[in-house]
């Protein structure tokens, strides 16, 4: 059997001689730079199919992850509850998104705050294993956030709580606030956005966010599509959130989240 020659011995000719080695080269490193792009270019266009459809994140949980949970295969999900989805989101490393498989638009939604309705940043909560996962190892309580972002800063029509790290100077600038059991403004912007805290108790997130700033911030329940709400792990308990956005629609929780996880680098203490 004829042996098959290095790649750079192939009997292809240059100007009638043999290709020279560098040329070979080149062309590695073309293709793997076009490979690269290609990624890129699919990263970019699979936002742009987000940004142009509002409907895509249920498309994805309703018609794919819910049917193929029944099968034993919840794929693209990570996984299918009986009230909701854990999804990778297509931007950061360590981001993932919980969404309900019910039919519900956003934080402005009046069955939010229905008694019957499932409390989902709970489990988001429950769900921050795996940022863990992709960090590749156990997150202190203070390091992940749950976010919902307002009406006019979010692209899809259908409920989604980011699940991610904290920005670092996020994290040291909360660590510096005095936080009690009550609402309390607080007097450092983060993230150019102002915004209301209360600690809450319990390693579970038992409270539901979203009743529980409808019915004690003054002022929210007849404006729940101006806010944006946040729970920020504590040690012990929670820190939650809630900033109103203002008339230009500026001004959304998701950007005290780090998709990079800069803190997931960082040496765990004890």
């Amino acid at each position: 059997m004829e042996a098959v020659p290095h790649v750079c011995q192939k009997a292809a000719k240059f100007g009638g001689r043999p290709m020279p080695k560098r040329w070979f080269h080149h062309r590695l490193r073309m293709a793997g730079l076009v490979g690269f792009a290609a990624l890129a270019l699919l990263a970019t266009a699979r936002l742009a199919v987000y940004a142009a459809d509002p409907n895509a994140l249920w498309k994805i949980v309703h018609d794919r992850c819910v049917p193929g949970a029944a099968t034993g295969n919840p794929g693209p999900c990570v996984v299918v509850g009986p009230n909701d989805a854990v999804l990778k989101d297509i931007v950061g490393a360590t981001q993932f998104l919980l969404i309900p498989t019910a039919r519900i638009t956003g934080i402005e939604s009046p069955a939010l705050l229905d008694p019957a309705t499932p409390n989902y940043f709970a489990d988001a909560w429950r769900a921050h294993g795996d940022v863990d996962s992709r960090v590749g190892h156990p997150m202190p309580r203070d390091t992940i956030t749950l976010v919902i972002n307002p009406p006019s800063a979010r692209s899809q029509e259908q409920l989604h709580i980011h699940i991610d790290c904290i920005r670092p100077d996020i994290r040291d600038t909360l660590k510096t606030q005095t936080i009690g059991d009550t609402w309390t403004m607080l007097p450092t912007p983060l993230a150019g956005q102002r915004y209301s805290a209360i600690r809450l108790s319990g390693d579970e997130l038992t409270a539901n966010p979203f009743r529980l700033v409808a019915g004690t911030l003054p002022g929210a329940r007849d404006a729940m599509d101006r806010y944006t709400l946040i729970v920020v792990g504590a040690e012990p308990g929670f820190i939650l959130l809630a900033g109103r956005v203002g008339p230009d629609g500026q001004g959304h929780g998701e950007d005290v989240q780090d998709h990079a996880c800069a803190l997931g680098a960082q040496p765990i203490a004890g």
